[in-house]
């Protein structure tokens, strides 16, 4: 027969185990918005130099980790911006909106409140003009990034990384504004994110 005392006992050996277990609960999903600055690489190309203006945009995130030090990550940018083109003394300029669609493996170092984080993969990049006649024009993107998360607490962080975005500029289907060519868009950005 089992005695009050070892009852009692058996409880309060069992409260002393999960208490440190519960305290280092392990949140794996992770969501970010940030606000981040567009800076797009001039390129030439058979007489035609293409850049863009320099722009600001939002960016949402969510982050799966499988460990303390991988992971994935899926996220959606939109940024305003005008595409410009200057062939020959011709100046042009396209408005157009940018919509990016990436999903990158995420490598992290699993520090206390500040943890260093790097990321590779691929996406898309859409291109909205604003005015006829340039049609919507998609390519694919090359994305690789860096960053750190500083810890507010147990859930909250602030998330600053940069990302750089490789891909062929937009041309619109238009012969005039020249032909694909390779270019660079520098991404900082800073935001907050929530651990669940």
């Amino acid at each position: 027969m089992v005695s009050r005392s070892n009852v009692a006992s058996i409880f309060l050996a069992t409260v002393l185990a999960a208490g440190p277990a519960a305290a280092q609960e392990i949140y794996r999903s992770e969501v970010s918005g940030q606000f981040f600055g567009s800076f797009v690489s001039s390129t030439t190309y058979g007489g035609v130099r293409q850049t863009a203006t320099d722009t600001g945009g939002a960016l949402g995130s969510y982050r799966f980790m499988f460990n303390d030090y991988a992971g994935v990550e899926f996220n959606y940018g939109w940024s305003p911006g005008t595409q410009k083109y200057n062939y020959f003394g011709n100046a042009v300029g396209v408005r157009a909106d940018t919509d990016e669609a990436t999903a990158a493996f995420v490598f992290r170092y699993p520090g206390h409140r500040f943890k260093p984080f790097g990321l590779i993969g691929v996406g898309a990049l859409v291109f909205d003009p604003q005015s006829a006649p340039a049609t919507v024009q998609a390519r694919s993107a090359f994305v690789y990034g860096a960053g750190f998360d500083i810890g507010l607490g147990d859930r909250f962080f602030i998330r600053t990384q940069y990302r750089g975005l490789v891909y062929n500029s937009p041309d619109f289907n238009t012969y005039f504004l020249g032909p694909d060519r390779l270019t660079h868009r520098a991404e900082p950005s800073i935001g907050f994110g929530f651990k669940f």
